[in-house]
Parts: structure tokens; C-alpha cells; sequence
């Protein structure tokens, strides 16, 4: 399955939440791509839609790859198989925290210019990204939500990888995923347009379901 865009992912993801009948559900969006397709997954719901300001802390020589991740809150989330394989020691991965935590700050402030954060205390909270490849930033945001009260933590995404993601689903209240591909690649595979979200469409896009 190949999405055309993250409103088309989102269309998709939302009737498929939408059949397990969330109890008052808050969605929470993973910025910046995973915006667009909350943003469809709350219209499919009627319910508000949030952001969570997640950061993947990737390893120095390979960004891409996550050796763990932080979120609003002060949440460290680390990732032990990627930073022994990658043989990162305390020192580099405090450097980069410290680096992602500065870009962090600055995205809560602009988004929360917008849209002031929501309570996840006793509703069902829906964490929803463009896809998942190692999970880190998931995970960091099922650690916030729990601590902040949610009274339960979902995760659904349009695609993630068959393996790999045991304990996440371990640790979220409910799964929902559309696609596992045995040879996953990358999340940007399944997507035909899979143009960066920018800031801008983050914010129209929260201040608008705060006017819906």
C-alpha cells in the first residue's frame, strides 16, 4: 500500500481508529509530518487535536538513525541496541540531547503560539505520526502521556515495520498500524508525495481545528 500524501494517509488511518470507538479521544500529532495526518484522523473522530513536540536524538554520524529521542516534559527516551552498536558514549549522546533539546524549545514555543497544549487527563490519547521506523519518538510520547494522566495511550500510524516493534506495542494501550511491510526501507517509500511539512502548515493546520 502506497499513500498519496499524509491527508490521504490520515483519511485512511481515521476510519480505521474510528472502528475501535476511542473513549473521548484527544489526538496528538508528532511534528512535523505526522501533523497533516492527525489532523484527519481528529476530523474522522470529531475530537481536538494537539500537538506533542517530539525530537529523535540521532546518532552523529547517521542522523537518521535514532539512538533515542526527547519530548516536552524533559522525557529522555534512550535507545541501549543503537548506542552499543554505535558505540556512542554519555558524553556525545548528553552533546546531542543538549542540541535537540534547543530546537525542541523553539518548535513548542511556535506551535503554542497557536494552540494551547490539552490536558490528556482521563481521555484516551492518540498518538499519530507519518510512520515509524525505529519507534523512539513513539515511545517518548507514550512515557508523556502516561505521566501527564492519559488514561490510555494509543499509536497509529499508516505504516511501520513488521519487526522491530515489540515493545512499543508492548506499551501502548492499543496499535494501529495500516501497512507492515516485511522489507520496510524507509516511511518516505510509501508515500507517493512525501514533501517535508513545514512550520507554517503546522500552525494553519492546529489553528484550524481549534476553530472547527
Amino acid at each position: 500500500m502506497r499513500f498519496r500524501d499524509r491527508h490521504h494517509a490520515g483519511v485512511l488511518l481515521g476510519a480505521e481508529v474510528a472502528d475501535f470507538h476511542p473513549s473521548d479521544p484527544f489526538v496528538y500529532a508528532l511534528p512535523r509530518g505526522g501533523v497533516p495526518v492527525a489532523y484527519e484522523v481528529a476530523r474522522a473522530l470529531d475530537c481536538p487535536l494537539d500537538v506533542l513536540v517530539v525530537r529523535k536524538v540521532g546518532v552523529p554520524f547517521q542522523p537518521e538513525l535514532a539512538m533515542g529521542a526527547i519530548a516536552e516534559g524533559g522525557v529522555v527516551v534512550r535507545n541501549e541496541d543503537v548506542l552499543r552498536l554505535a558505540r556512542i558514549d554519555e558524553e556525545t549522546f548528553a552533546s546531542v540531547v543538549s542540541r535537540e533539546r534547543r530546537e525542541l524549545e523553539s518548535r513548542v514555543k511556535a506551535y503554542r503560539s497557536v494552540a494551547s497544549p490539552l490536558s490528556p487527563v482521563g481521555h484516551t490519547a492518540i498518538v499519530v505520526d507519518d510512520g515509524l521506523a525505529t519507534g523512539s519518538t513513539a515511545r517518548a510520547a507514550i512515557r508523556v502521556l502516561g505521566e501527564k494522566g492519559a488514561a490510555a495511550v494509543w499509536v497509529a500510524v499508516p505504516v511501520a515495520p513488521r519487526e522491530g516493534m515489540e515493545d512499543l506495542e508492548r506499551m501502548a494501550s492499543r496499535f494501529v498500524v495500516l501497512a507492515r511491510p516485511r522489507s520496510f526501507g524507509a516511511v518516505g517509500v510509501w508515500y507517493k508525495n512525501f514533501a517535508q511539512t513545514s512550520d507554517e502548515e503546522v500552525r494553519a493546520l492546529l489553528g484550524e481545528s481549534r476553530l472547527a
